[in-house]
C-alpha cells in the first residue's frame, strides 16, 4: 500500500476511537445491567438488550394481566421491541464498518456507509425507547406499570452512537477520493484476524460471558428474585462447603466418582491413537471407510438414544439378557443396568464405544502429515509393518497426543453430565454422580442456585490451575508446552 498522508493518519486515529466505541456497544448489548430497554417493572430484570431485541414473548411474559386490565397498551411494548431491534441492528452495522476499516481507502469509504446507517439506526432505536417510556409513564395506573428510565445507560448508548456518526463524517472528509479502477484490498493479517473474530465472539459469548453469573455465589438468591445489598452474603456459601458435614461428604463422594471416571478416561486415551494407527494400516479403502464411518456415527447419537439402545440390550427383557438367561448364565429377572457393580467400567465402555471413532479423526489427520519418505527409508532398511508403526507413526503422533492429554488433565473435573444423568438410578446414583451432575441437581432440582454456582466456580478455578500445572510439568519434562 502507498504511504499514508497526514490526513489519512488522522483518520486512522479516529478509526481507533470508533472501533473502541463499537466494541463497548457490542459488550453492553449482552449485559442485563446495560439494557436501556428495561423501562418498566413488568420487564424481567435479567434481560439483556440482545434478548429484548429478539424475544418478544420473553419481553411481555409478565404483561398479560396488564394488557387485559388496560394498564398499559401493547403498542408501547411493540415500539420498545422494534426500537431495541433497530438499536442492535445499528450496532451490527457499526461492527461491519469497523471490520471494513482494516482495508484500503476504498474499503474504508464503502464501510463508512454501514457505519452511518448503523449510527442512525442506533439513534432512532434510542428515540423509540424514549417514546415507549413516555407512553408507559402517561398511563392511568403508573403504579401497576412501574415505569423507569435508565437515563445514564440510555445516554451512554446515545453518546457512543454520536461519536461513531460524527467521527465517520470527519473520516469520510479526510480520506482522499478513490479511483473507480481501485480494487478492494486488505492485508493478509487483517483477513486472518477477521476470520478469527467469529470464533472469538462465540468463545466470549459461551465461555466468558457466563462468568458474569458467578456473582450469584455471593448472594442469598432464590429463582425469580433480584440481587441487592439486602441479600448479599459474601463468602457464606464458600464457608458452608467446609462447615456443613453433609455438603462436605457429598463433595468428597462426587469428587471420588469424578476423578475415578476421568482417570479411567485419561488412562485409556491412548486407545484412540492406537485405533487410528491400526485403522490406517488397513489396505482396503472400502473396509477402512466402512470401519471409520461405523465407529464415528455413534458420536452423533445423543446419550438418551444410547441409553435406549442399552436398555433394549441389557435390561431385564433385553435380547442379550434373554440369550444369557436361556443359556443358563444367570437367572431371569437380572437387569445389568441396575446396581453399582463395575459401574465405572461400564460408563468407560459406553463412552469409548460412542467416542473412539470421533477421537481418532485428529490422529488420522496427524498420520497424513507424517513424511512418507520416513516409511520408504524404513522399508529399505528392512523394517516391518509393526516396526514402522512403533518407530515412525507413534513418535509422529506423540506431540498431538500430549497436547490432548494436557487438555484432558485440565478438564478432569468436567467429564460431562448427560451420560451419567441418563444411566443414573436409585441403585447406582451414589457411585455414578459426578461433579457436573451434582451441580445440576443442586441448582436445577434442589433450587440452591448460589451453592451450585459456587461449586461450579471452584471447579473452573481448579481446572485452570490443573491446566497450568500440567503445562509446566510438560515444559520441564518434554521442553514443550501449549500455553
Amino acid at each position: 500500500m502507498k504511504n499514508m498522508t497526514g490526513k489519512e493518519r488522522i483518520a486512522n486515529y479516529m478509526y481507533f476511537v470508533v472501533r473502541i466505541a463499537t466494541l463497548l456497544s457490542v459488550v453492553m448489548v449482552f449485559f442485563p445491567a446495560f439494557n436501556p430497554g428495561k423501562i418498566s417493572g413488568l420487564i424481567n430484570k435479567n434481560m439483556s438488550l440482545f434478548t429484548t431485541a429478539i424475544a418478544y414473548d420473553s419481553l411481555v411474559e409478565n404483561c398479560v394481566r396488564a394488557f387485559d386490565k388496560g394498564w398499559v397498551s401493547e403498542t408501547s411494548f411493540i415500539i420498545l421491541f422494534v426500537s431495541c431491534m433497530l438499536l442492535v441492528i445499528g450496532i451490527v452495522g457499526a461492527v461491519a464498518m469497523a471490520c471494513m476499516s482494516l482495508g484500503n481507502n476504498k474499503f474504508k469509504k464503502f464501510g463508512n456507509w454501514f457505519g452511518f446507517a448503523g449510527a442512525l439506526l442506533q439513534i432512532g432505536g434510542l428515540v423509540g425507547i424514549y417514546v415507549a417510556y413516555t407512553q408507559m409513564a402517561a398511563t392511568d395506573r403508573p403504579e401497576k406499570v412501574e415505569p423507569a428510565f435508565a437515563t445514564a445507560i440510555w445516554m451512554a448508548y446515545m453518546v457512543l452512537a454520536a461519536i461513531i456518526l460524527i467521527l465517520l463524517i470527519a473520516i469520510q472528509i479526510l480520506l482522499p477520493k478513490v479511483e473507480k479502477s481501485e480494487k478492494f484490498e486488505m492485508l493478509s493479517k487483517y483477513k486472518l484476524f477477521l476470520m478469527f473474530m467469529p470464533f472469538a465472539a462465540l468463545t466470549f459469548v459461551f465461555s466468558y460471558l457466563p462468568l458474569y453469573g458467578w456473582r450469584y455465589a455471593f448472594y442469598d438468591y432464590k429463582a425469580g428474585g433480584t440481587l441487592s445489598a439486602d441479600n448479599f452474603v459474601g463468602f457464606k456459601w464458600f464457608t458452608m462447603l467446609f462447615e456443613s458435614e453433609a455438603t462436605r461428604g457429598d463433595i468428597v463422594r462426587v469428587l471420588r466418582n469424578t476423578l475415578a471416571m476421568s482417570g479411567l478416561g485419561i488412562g485409556t486415551s491412548w486407545c484412540a491413537m492406537a485405533f487410528a494407527i491400526f485403522l490406517n494400516e488397513i489396505k482396503s479403502v472400502r473396509v477402512k471407510r466402512f470401519v471409520q464411518t461405523f465407529t464415528t456415527i455413534p458420536n452423533f447419537i445423543s446419550w438418551v438414544l444410547v441409553y435406549a439402545i442399552a436398555f433394549s440390550i441389557f435390561s431385564t427383557d433385553g435380547f442379550i439378557s434373554n440369550l444369557l438367561v436361556n443359556a443358563g448364565v444367570w437367572e431371569s429377572g437380572v437387569n445389568m443396568l441396575m446396581g453399582d457393580d463395575h459401574i465405572w467400567l461400564k460408563m468407560l465402555a459406553w463412552g469409548m464405544w460412542k467416542g473412539i471413532g470421533w477421537s481418532a479423526i485428529i490422529y488420522i489427520a496427524g498420520i497424513s502429515g507424517i513424511d512418507q519418505q520416513l516409511y520408504e527409508a524404513a522399508t529399505v532398511d528392512g523394517a516391518g509393518r509393526f516396526q514402522k508403526m512403533w518407530h515412525i507413526t507413534v513418535p509422529g503422533l506423540t506431540p498431538t497426543y500430549m497436547v490432548l492429554l494436557l487438555m484432558s488433565v485440565a478438564g478432569i473435573l468436567s467429564n460431562g453430565m448427560d451420560q451419567y444423568l441418563v444411566f443414573a438410578n436409585p441403585t447406582n446414583t451414589h457411585v455414578i454422580e459426578v461433579l457436573d451432575l451434582y451441580v445440576y441437581k443442586l441448582g436445577i432440582e434442589g433450587g440452591s442456585i448460589p451453592l451450585s454456582t459456587m461449586v461450579g466456580m471452584v471447579k473452573s478455578v481448579v481446572s485452570v490451575v490443573l491446566l497450568f500445572g500440567a503445562n509446566t510439568i510438560s515444559k520441564v519434562v518434554r521442553g514443550e508446552s501449549i500455553v
